[in-house]
């Protein structure tokens, strides 16, 4: 259950990736400390490395080749030309090959690195969208999940800014439109945008001045030659003739000849002549089933089915299966649930598919089609598996994940209640994870998977996997994704819950979405969602779901300092847990209150409850809310002026954080410790401390949280007599309070600003003051009170 220190529930294990852009030098009070923040946007960020494998037999295309070298070579002063070229062509032409392969060659000429995404403009699934590609980019480029701009334009603006002064390829696969495109081109700068597409994509052309590619089949000799490429070491040399005619026959399409040349290699005893036969019978039938579509298409529809008649039974029966499963990508595990086989079965049936280049193996147990046969394949499991067939499948791979998604939450976040489930069905084998890291490992892999998962069982009539499948993603998302990543997840999920009229249901997901929203710092929206799910519970009599639901509210009132409403929402939320006997989430709430009294200046009232609600924790093991205690108790005894007492009970918090490898707590945290350094004039690690709190809460995406380590510099600084480094950092942290809208901290930012600025500048500080006052307005809490009076003595002894 949350606390203020929390960002999310049971992350205990947030660990985090990259490198800091923050450095500190510290040593002596008396010499030179620098601490300084480079902006996340800076071209020393993350150097991204997306680009798939290249392929092991890439043969021709050298005109095509040329062309996209010349991309290179068309320089003016050293800067690429035309930033944006589309590769076009029919389906099946290998784009995707080309640039590919070409990309691979060239690479080094990006030292800033590369950018890949596969739209999946054709894919039968849902295409991704330019929000969802930009917030793929972002994250790459080193901004954290939190800091991703919701709106599409925020996102590309911030985009556009953060590759301006960097030298990158971005490779855009299978664009259907220019919709999907336009957001992710960069304003200007010596990035290269290479797009494929089916479509001429016109409109980039001219708007954007792209220069198109366009790629047709493969002219005859490149069609035999790769051929042979594919082949060689598996058959004799073969009749010219011969390799001809199966080309013409494959329509001299790249993925179609791989296909056919793959069958060819498998078979090397059997005659090249019986293999055309076979195809050309198959050409035959599909030219008296023809619909009309162009003879490329018809040509590798041809191929496909010759390939896959040729498959054993139940290798063909698992391919047509796998076409539907929700998502684009698949793992061994979840194969074997579609097809009713075990793990060991199923790897051998997924080795013939890969082995028949119908399918693509990404990594050890993790597979992929080409859109062209995934939408294939599907057709083929409308056309040969009956209804009650399909549904059974659709029902066994969501089993899967419904149950695999349980039992990472038993690692990812083991303090929370798991869904009372159903077992799982029968040929499930659910995965189980044996630590924290191979539950987040499975969780990471899959992530792109869960809102199809969700939107498939949704749309398939279960309504209540849907739902459960919601409420349990929820713990199991990667502790590095972003509360934004689940939201339409929950969406789903709250409709299905609504069709079930599961008023239970509604409530845990509502209450989940006030959380990702107060997260995010939507407010308002999570206030709503909280308000719902009290009245849903209340309506239920589910006393316990209510109560979490009023301590959430809380903590929202509590971040926009409502304390007095803050305070009562905690109070209801506490007695109705003591009243259920659920005596952690008790202690929760109380060590809230606490919190509460603390930041209103009650000092006695916030130690009246401090060391009730430690010993609650304590008497639990619950060491994430022992931490919590004693970093409020540590902030209360250093106001109480016992510095010592609040070094001993920070130090014993930090340890517990650490120990927990609790990156967001420990981010909190530090500021007390370095606030605590400062009172007692140990600048040099005070600095050290407010460094590593800006450095993790920049990471976690915590805005506020890293402005807060500003001021904390800030008012460093000016202890030290060195009022310019200090104004520089209490100006950063006050741009950052205002544009978040957050006027309590904006009104103490302007004091320290004004107390730093006042020795050399007097007349800027009574302006900071004044602007201070009318912020406070609003605040009638004991610590405003206070502050507001302070204020109004300095700027009458200023005037007089």
């Amino acid at each position: 259950m949350p606390t203020e220190g929390d960002k999310r529930p049971g992350d205990s294990q947030n660990d985090l990736s990259g490198s800091s852009r923050d450095v500190v030098q510290a040593g002596s009070v008396s010499g030179d400390i620098h601490f300084h923040q480079v902006a996340a946007s800076g071209p020393s960020g993350p150097v991204p490395r997306q680009l798939p494998a290249d392929l092991n037999t890439f043969v021709n295309r050298s005109d095509e080749l040329g062309q996209l070298n010349a991309v290179l070579a068309d320089r003016n002063g050293g800067r690429i030309v035309v930033s944006v070229h589309v590769v076009a062509g029919t389906a099946g032409a290998g784009k995707t090959s080309l640039v590919l392969h070409w990309a691979h060659q060239v690479k080094d000429q990006f030292p800033d690195g590369q950018l890949f995404v596969n739209l999946r403009g054709y894919d039968p699934g849902e295409p991704v969208t330019a929000a969802q590609a930009l917030q793929r980019f972002l994250r790459a480029l080193g901004v954290a999940p939190a800091e991703v701009p919701q709106d599409v334009d925020d996102a590309a603006a911030m985009y556009r800014s953060l590759i301006a002064d960097r030298r990158v390829m971005i490779f855009l696969d299978n664009a259907a439109t220019v919709g999907q495109v336009r957001p992710l081109l960069p304003g200007g700068g010596d990035s290269l945008v290479v797009v494929t597409s089916r479509s001429r994509l016109a409109g980039l052309s001219v708007r954007d001045g792209a220069r198109r590619i366009t790629l047709g089949t493969l002219p005859e000799p490149e069609a035999v030659a790769l051929l042979r490429a594919v082949t060689r070491g598996y058959r004799p040399e073969e009749d010219g003739d011969q390799l001809v005619e199966l080309a013409r026959l494959c329509a001299r399409l790249p993925l179609a000849l791989r296909i056919a040349a793959e069958r060819a290699a498998s078979h090397p005893h059997m005659r090249l002549d019986d293999l055309i036969s076979d195809l050309r019978d198959e050409s035959a039938l599909w030219d008296a089933l023809s619909t009309g579509i162009d003879d490329e298409a018809e040509a590798i529809r041809t191929v496909f089915t010759w390939s896959y008649r040729a498959l054993p039974t139940h290798s063909a029966r698992l391919f047509r299966l796998l076409g539907l499963h929700p998502g684009a990508a698949f793992s061994l595990p979840a194969a074997a649930a579609l097809g009713e086989a075990t793990p060991s079965r199923t790897r051998q049936l997924l080795d013939d598919l890969v082995g028949a280049h119908l399918l693509e193996q990404t990594a050890p147990d993790r597979f992929q089609f080409h859109d062209l046969l995934r939408a294939y394949a599907t057709d083929l499991a409308q056309a040969e598996e009956l209804s009650d067939q399909r549904q059974a499948a659709r029902r066994r791979v969501l089993s899967w994940y419904l149950h695999t998604a349980d039992a990472a939450q038993t690692w990812l976040y083991p303090s929370e209640d798991h869904l009372p489930l159903p077992g799982p069905l029968p040929q499930v084998t659910p995965l189980v994870f044996t630590d924290y890291n191979a539950a987040a490992d499975w969780s990471e892999r899959e992530q792109g998977n869960f809102l199809p998962v969700v939107r498939a069982a949704a749309r398939d009539g279960m309504d209540e996997t849907a739902w459960q499948l919601a409420t349990i993603l929820w713990f199991a998302r990667p502790a590095s994704s972003s509360e934004r990543d689940w939201l339409e997840v929950g969406r789903v999920g709250l409709e299905a819950a609504t069709r079930r009229e599961d008023q239970r249901a509604q409530t845990r997901l509502l209450i989940n979405m006030g959380i990702a929203h107060r997260a995010l710092n939507n407010f308002s929206e999570g206030l709503d969602a909280l308000e719902r799910a009290v009245t849903l519970a209340h309506s239920s009599q589910s006393r316990f779901d209510e109560a979490q639901a009023l301590n959430l509210i809380g903590l929202i009132y509590l971040r926009q300092r409502e304390l007095d409403l803050a305070e009562a929402h905690f109070g209801r939320a506490m007695f109705a847990f003591r009243d259920l006997a659920h005596v952690q989430r008790a202690a929760t709430a109380l060590s809230n209150i606490a919190s509460t009294r603390l930041s209103a200046g009650r000092l006695p009232e916030a130690a009246s409850v401090i060391d009730e609600a430690l010993a609650a924790h304590r008497a639990l093991a619950d060491r994430g809310g022992e931490g919590n205690l004693l970093r409020i108790a540590a902030a209360l005894r250093l106001e109480e002026g016992d510095a010592d007492a609040a070094r001993r009970s920070i130090d014993q918090a930090l340890d517990i954080a650490l120990a927990l490898r609790d990156h967001t707590r420990e981010g909190f945290w530090l500021l007390t410790l370095g606030d605590i350094q400062r009172t007692t004039a140990d600048y040099g690690d005070a600095l050290t401390s407010y460094q590593r709190s800006a450095m993790l809460h920049r990471r976690l995406g915590d805005r506020s949280r890293e402005a807060l380590a500003w001021r904390g510099t800030g008012q460093t600084y000016a202890a030290m007599d060195r009022h310019g480094e200090a104004t520089a950092f209490h100006r950063q942290a006050m741009a950052v309070h205002r544009d978040l809208g957050d006027t309590w901290q904006l009104a103490l930012e302007l004091d320290h600003l004004a107390a730093a600025a006042h020795p050399e500048d007097s007349g800027t500080a009574r302006g900071h003051w004044s602007e201070a006052l009318t912020h406070l307005t609003p605040y009638t809490d004991p610590r405003a009170t206070s502050l507001r009076s302070r204020i109004q003595g300095l700027l009458t002894q200023a005037a007089g």
